[in-house]
């Protein structure tokens, strides 16, 4: 056997193993996973609820913000308040939020912010100030264009009191109405579950953590414990930061499904994801340039690697190859059931790979061009982003 087929079967193997393993696990772990839509989490008519306080940063947000507020302002929950930061935004925001307040609903409290002071990102900055005016024993940071169902909230906060939980991850509903959105997001999804594992968050000794920026709840003693945003003051991934910090702090995090109990269009096209995903990949790899590099060769490895090899390769190497490519599809399968995303979506993942290897090496190409990160008019200059990390 040449050096080539040695090197080529040990890849094959490898790729085969390493899919096998993560798709059995996560037919394994995914049902472990609680569904708030299920009865058996339904809340007692008696059931005593703390109360919350739900921030919600807004920048040019003009187009779905009414929306999200009127949502907010529609839970069936007991006690509670919506605290939206109007973050400098030049739309129309700010004025449909004061329109809203002038409705007359004492639960919304609405806060402008004009200048973003040094050292800080203006989400996190917004987040932070709404948190300190804040009352609620139980913080939920949202977005501004994510809307929850009226019960969704109740469901969460139940659930996490009878888990004992320290913080609380809502899985949001991807609302995806384009065929490049579709493709993305599923291969998103895909790599979501290699990384973190959602199923591990509960495991006090697995170091699995989950933030989502949709639905993102902790205990104010929690929040206090990590240092509160003003520890994130410029961290660009702000929510999957706030969930590992939870984990390293030795807290006790949990994660749920819940199907259309809080819904978010995350992009527009598959435009709107790459967009999206350029102002966060190489944030989201510490911005190491050599985490970037080996993150390239690795989506290639994993998602490329067993349609090349079915195709191209002979022997058991093709074998393994294919072993690993029938895993793949599994994978889709199983998001088929819970993101409404055809099992037909699994033949543009090839596509998919090549684009999200683009993201990638234009996050990371773009942020050390630039020196920072550029999002939402706003420059953030990388030494004071790593700094901050």
């Amino acid at each position: 056997m040449g050096l080539w087929h040695a090197l080529n079967l040990v890849s094959a193997v490898g790729l085969a193993a390493t899919w096998l393993y993560h798709t059995l696990a996560a037919q394994r772990g995914i049902g472990q996973i609680a569904d708030l839509t299920q009865p058996q989490y339904a809340v007692p008519i008696d059931a005593k609820l703390p109360r919350v306080s739900i921030i919600v940063p807004a920048r040019n947000e003009a187009a779905m913000i009414e929306a999200a507020v009127r949502s907010l302002l529609a839970i069936d929950y007991p006690d509670y308040e919506v605290f939206v930061v109007d973050d400098r935004s030049e739309d129309g925001t700010g004025e449909i939020l004061e329109r809203m307040k002038s409705e007359g609903d004492t639960r919304l409290v609405v806060i402008h912010v004009r200048e973003l002071p040094a050292g800080w990102l203006g989400k996190t900055h917004a987040m932070w100030k709404a948190a300190q005016a804040s009352t609620g024993e139980w913080i939920l940071f949202s977005d501004a264009d994510v809307v929850h169902t009226p019960g969704a909230l109740r469901r969460a906060v139940h659930y996490a009191e009878q888990d004992k939980a320290d913080h609380m991850v809502l899985f949001p509903t991807m609302l995806m109405e384009s065929v490049g959105e579709r493709m993305l997001v599923s291969f998103f999804m895909a790599m979501f579950v290699f990384a973190h594992r959602p199923w591990k968050v509960r495991d006090p000794k697995a170091r699995d953590a989950v933030g989502v920026g949709a639905f993102n709840m902790l205990r104010r003693e929690a929040y206090e414990k990590i240092g509160t945003y003003e520890s994130m003051r410029l961290c660009v991934v702000d929510d999957m930061r706030l969930g590992e910090k939870v984990k390293q702090a030795g807290m006790h995090s949990r994660v749920a499904f819940g199907d259309g109990m809080v819904r978010i269009r995350w992009a527009v096209g598959a435009q709107g994801v790459v967009r999206n995903l350029t102002k966060n990949f190489f944030a989201y790899l510490h911005y190491n340039i050599a985490l970037a590099v080996l993150a390239t060769f690795g989506m290639l490895w994993l998602h490329l690697g067993p349609w090349v090899g079915t195709l191209f390769a002979t022997g058991w190497a093709r074998a393994a190859y294919a072993l690993a490519l029938f895993c793949l599809v599994m994978v889709y399968v199983g998001m088929s059931r819970r993101a409404k995303v055809g099992i037909g979506y699994v033949l543009l993942h090839p596509m998919a790979s090549l684009l999200m290897v683009f993201t990638l090496v234009c996050s990371t190409v773009l942020t050390l061009w630039r020196g920072g990160v550029v999002w939402r008019g706003t420059f953030y200059p990388l030494d004071e982003l790593k700094r901050n990390y």
